[in-house]
């Protein structure tokens, strides 16, 4: 008798696996400490809008097959990511930086005129050493000054010289006058929701669900069972090589009595304001009726520690070398063990992302382990797809 998977953890990372194990004829138990399915994903209604409890998540991807895989489950509404930033100076500026921001922060109309207000302001760098060094070198001191520098230090809580130069490389800069964050082909947010559909994800007879449940470190580190974590690799493995650092959050959420509160679903503060961003939920999910209520969230970043969730590894030297080493203790000690999400791979990975892993890593532990069923690779949403053995 086969044992059964354990899945720790039932945000999306750990419910796209359950899903494919349990298709694949695997018995499936998976397990989270928190009360709900759905992870950081998780949203639920409040006045007929759906509210995203742990923070704005907008999918988007070029890859159609991952857009299929996911639109299985649930219609999404198109929803292109537009934000708003409040700049340092109290201004409105449009997000990502495009000809909308500069030619309000520069008094200029057309891109070679903005090109080269941004030349005459940059300092070059032939080898940026932080982020401050690369966003100069990148927007000039105007651009970092009134939109970066607060906002970058906020949300890491770390002094810009301090923060890596590859985190800006994240950031959008156009001269078109384009909003579109993203500029993928597939972007929106379910209909329903998406705790929708990590429900219809784990609604099988192979799956069962244990919530409010913690499993001990010692206990996963000592079952037999294939397990799949996503949970925090450092606590996994007792701290051997000292606490990874993260970032994490604090929410503080209203339900106001009017329609409209800012005419848009984030609103970035790059200002004096300790939140780094203010999310009118109605906006995100396409919620129009006026009905006299919005709910409406500010997003503070804090440091982590003890009792607080875990949000966004920090991957700064040192810390990236001490996953290294907790990568090779699994690799080398505990085969039977799978870590993945972004807590499991210390690493900031999109909704997509997160999909396309999750996918690839049940069909590489069935190739490893399982003497009952062939891998094919077929063109079923682009990946490999299990098929049981007749």
């Amino acid at each position: 008798m086969k044992r059964s998977i354990f899945v720790i953890g039932a945000g999306l990372y750990g419910s796209v696996v359950a899903h494919e194990l349990a298709k694949a004829g695997y018995k499936v138990d998976i397990f989270d400490k928190r009360d709900h399915v759905g992870g950081n994903v998780y949203d639920e209604k409040a006045f007929g809008i759906i509210v995203q409890k742990y923070g704005p998540h907008i999918f988007h991807t070029s890859n159609k097959s991952t857009w299929d895989y996911i639109n299985q489950f649930g219609k999404f509404a198109r929803y292109v990511n537009t934000p708003i930033s409040v700049g340092a100076d109290g201004e409105l500026y449009n997000l990502p930086f495009n000809m909308n921001t500069f030619t309000k922060l520069y008094h200029v109309k057309t891109p070679k005129e903005v090109m080269s207000k941004i030349n005459e302001d940059r300092e070059k760098y032939s080898n940026p050493s932080n982020l401050e060094e690369k966003a100069i070198s990148l927007v000039g001191k105007k651009v970092y000054n009134t939109l970066i520098k607060k906002y970058t230090e906020k949300q890491w809580g770390r002094k810009a010289t301090e923060l890596p130069a590859s985190i800006i490389n994240r950031l959008p800069v156009r001269y078109t006058f384009n909003n579109d964050y993203y500029r993928d082909d597939y972007q929106g947010i379910p209909i329903n929701g998406y705790t929708s559909i990590i429900e219809k994800m784990l609604n099988h007879k192979n799956i069962n669900i244990h919530l409010d449940t913690t499993l001990e470190p010692d206990t996963i580190l000592k079952s037999k069972n294939p397990i799949f974590y996503s949970g925090s690799i450092d606590e996994l493995l007792g701290y051997r090589f000292g606490k990874l650092d993260y970032r994490s959050l604090r929410f503080e959420t209203a339900v106001l009595s009017e329609n409209n509160f800012q005419g848009v679903g984030v609103v970035n503060n790059a200002g004096g304001k300790k939140y780094t961003r203010t999310i009118e939920h109605k906006w995100l999910g396409g919620f129009t009726a006026d009905n006299g209520k919005t709910v409406v969230t500010r997003e503070y970043p804090c440091k982590w520690q003890e009792g607080r969730e875990r949000y966004y590894p920090i991957n700064i030297e040192g810390n990236n070398e001490k996953y290294q080493e907790y990568q090779e203790v699994i690799h080398n000690l505990y085969r039977n063990i799978v870590v993945g999400g972004r807590l499991g791979k210390y690493k900031y990975l999109d909704m997509s992302t997160t999909i396309e892993c999750a996918l690839n890593d049940v069909c590489e532990f069935i190739q490893r382990y399982s003497n009952n069923y062939d891998t094919k690779e077929v063109q079923k949403w682009g990946l490999l797809v299990i098929q049981k053995k007749k």
